[in-house]
């Protein structure tokens, strides 16, 4: 079973992108599978990886929660 990534402070789309393929490789899967788990497009997948700026958020956190990634949400201290 692959390492659990450490807790991540982002700051921008891209940032989030990374840390979804970084983790999807991990868990040894390909964009067209974690597009199928999700039942998205592969487009979808492809664009968030990229860190687009206008997807639907929804979307979003249903493929971090398929990842086992969660958001925290916390004021900057």
């Amino acid at each position: 079973m692959p390492a659990s990534p450490t807790p991540s402070t982002l700051d921008s789309t891209a940032q989030l992108g990374e840390l979804v393929r970084m983790v999807r490789k991990e868990q040894g899967l390909t964009q067209l599978d974690v597009a199928g788990l999700a039942g998205m497009s592969n487009r979808f997948v492809i664009d968030l990886e990229r860190g687009k700026e206008t997807l639907q958020m929804q979307k979003v956190l249903d493929v971090l929660s398929l990842l086992g990634l969660e958001v925290v949400i916390r004021k900057k201290s």
